[in-house]
């Protein structure tokens, strides 16, 4: 296990070394913290006791961590769409180029200060994985709901520094500032362990022995985008019924709305409403989805121009920009969670898009900027916890998809949460990747999302990884691009969506999808990388055991096959391998 090496807390400007264990009593306030041992690891719990007001500066535990350069650190990133992957000791986290932060520096934690960058430097939120020689040590927070929880690694002076985001925080009352499990063992015993505990501390919505895996999807995103109509999505819906094939939901995305924030009011291209369109895909036998990004609203919205007093305000007291969207018309601004008309506002748009028009599935996205500015009182983590409360609270039992949100906030509330960014319709998004975005619309860096998150499914939520794409049309991916896309989404996801239009499906492609079901039905025991981009993922179907060897290169590549030599596959090529064939032969 680790060894702690200094607990450091700042409060108003003056620093404090705390013990565990110990009697931590100052001026201002009176530290209670734990360390205690059990049979699977360690935790590390803290409480603040204010004797008086005060204002946090930060808190941070240290600990000696001496890695050797072939190990990995799981470099987790700070919401679902940051791609996330293993690096080594000496790697360092790609940082968004100067010119590209003030319009893409706020979806990530580009304006969390008191990270270090740089070659050296790597960092994770809410948990991490340390594998070394088979070994696996995980280290994770308890309670996201008090504040985020960043894992900094500093190889230079083999440094692990476990930090809570509690910067700034005015303190009246006493607070759960920390709590932290770290355990070593196999890989599946350390995530089984660790969502185990945090099922302890969170009242979970989602309940793992229901889960279901390889659920059929139709969304109208990756073929039409926000270009969307009644026509179009009613051809779609009798191509997925024509299909045979067994779609369970049909989920209208981006577009059906007027502007985004503006959803009451419905864009004239659904001449019969959105409970017409609900209607036609439940008579279908199928359930209804809908998207929306409730905690945003474009600066070209109605509400913006009428409730600017809804909106966050940045330092200056302005409007605060979350993010820039094309699509969108350009800037568009967070709201403000704790504003009671905006509570108020939202809670009508929910009666309505469910009891009144009848939708069950909801893709609720951009859920990051509800976070962006704290209110003093509050940390991110506080934020994010209320309001995916509040969310909860309006969706009842419907369905909720989370996309664009903290992972650590969502586990346990959400049936199903998005693990990576979005799939592009070529393989790389070129100019986004030169700007070294992290939160971009990407194949590539879903893909490694997704091959790096996988253990969370069945365990914190349902896993998306976003869509795969059999099509010919509209899209820039080659077969064996499109094949490792459907055959990574249907192992490691729960669910398994698609904006094909599926009665245009040959026979061929029809096929495809159905063993891609079947392979969704695998039990996932092990996600290793190879070398670069070369994976093998160990899964068990039925009572066979398989390899699934993908190849996320441009290059050809060998694949060691225990003591039968190697595997070679094509650029971009996924194979699966029945390991009892492997080891008889």
């Amino acid at each position: 296990m680790l060894t702690l090496r200094q607990a450091i807390l700042r409060i108003d400007r003056q620093s404090y070394q705390i013990l565990p264990e110990r009697s931590n009593s100052f001026a201002e306030l009176y530290v209670d913290f734990q360390q205690n041992t059990e049979k699977y690891g360690q935790r590390y719990t803290i409480y603040l006791h204010p004797k008086q007001d005060l204002n946090v500066g930060g808190l941070e535990l240290q600990f000696n961590l001496q890695l050797s350069p072939a190990a990995r650190f799981l470099a987790n990133g700070f919401q679902s769409w940051s791609e996330t992957r293993f690096l080594h000791p000496n790697d360092q986290i790609p940082r968004l180029r100067g010119l590209a932060r003030s319009r893409m520096g706020i979806y990530g934690d580009e304006h969390i200060a008191g990270i270090p960058r740089g070659k050296g430097y790597l960092h994770a939120w809410t948990y991490t994985v340390l594998a070394e020689s088979g070994l696996f040590r995980l280290m994770g927070s308890l309670n996201e709901s008090t504040g985020f929880t960043a894992f900094i690694y500093d190889h230079h002076n083999a440094v692990l520094t476990v930090r809570k985001d509690l910067d700034g925080l005015a303190l009246t009352h006493s607070f759960p500032a920390m709590d932290i499990w770290m355990g070593e063992g196999t890989e599946k015993e350390v995530y089984d362990r660790y969502f185990a505990l945090l099922r302890d501390n969170v009242v979970y919505h989602y309940r793992a022995p229901d889960r279901e895996r390889g659920i059929l999807g139709w969304t109208s995103w990756y073929r039409h985008f926000n270009k969307i109509s009644e026509e179009i999505l009613l051809d779609n819906l009798r191509g997925v019924v024509e299909s045979g094939l067994p779609f369970r939901y049909f989920q209208i995305d981006d577009g059906w709305q007027s502007a985004v924030g503006d959803w009451f009011s419905v864009r004239p291209e659904f001449p019969g409403g959105m409970a017409k369109m609900a209607a036609e895909i439940r008579s279908a036998g199928l359930v209804p989805g809908i998207w929306m990004a409730p905690f945003v609203a474009s600066a070209h919205s109605e509400l913006a121009r009428k409730h600017p007093d809804w909106l966050l305000k940045d330092g200056k007291g302005k409007p605060l920009r979350a993010g820039w969207n094309p699509l969108w018309g350009g800037w568009y601004h967070a709201l403000d969670i704790y504003h009671p008309k905006v509570q108020e506002y939202l809670s009508g748009v929910f009666h309505l898009v469910r009891e009144k028009w009848g939708y069950r599935l909801f893709k609720l996205d951009f859920l990051f900027a509800a976070c962006l500015a704290p209110p003093r009182s509050k940390t991110r983590g506080q934020v994010m916890a209320d309001a995916i409360d509040f969310l909860r609270h309006q969706l009842g039992d419907d369905q909720f998809l989370a996309c664009g949100v903290p992972l650590g906030s969502v586990m346990g509330r959400a049936e199903f949460c998005r693990i990576g960014g979005d799939v592009h319709m070529r393989w790389e998004h070129r100019l986004l990747n030169w700007l070294r975005h992290r939160e971009r619309v990407s194949t590539l860096a879903s893909l490694r999302s997704t091959l790096s998150r996988w253990a969370l499914d069945g365990r914190a939520f349902g896993n998306d990884p976003d869509v795969f794409i059999l099509r010919n049309d509209h899209q820039r991916l080659n077969p064996d691009q499109q094949n490792t896309l459907l055959t990574v989404n249907a192992l490691l996801g729960a669910l398994l969506f698609t904006s094909d239009h599926p009665g245009e499906y040959s026979e061929l492609q029809s096929e495809k999808i159905t063993a891609a079901l079947h392979l969704g039905k695998s039990r996932v025991e092990q996600v290793t990388e190879l070398m670069p981009d070369v994976y093998r993922i160990g899964f068990r179907l039925g009572e066979e055991d398989f390899w699934g060897l993908v190849n996320l290169n441009s290059r050809v590549v060998r694949v060691p096959l225990m003591s039968n030599g190697r595997e070679e596959l094509r650029p971009f090529e996924t194979k699966i391998i029945n390991r009892g064939e492997l080891s008889s032969s």
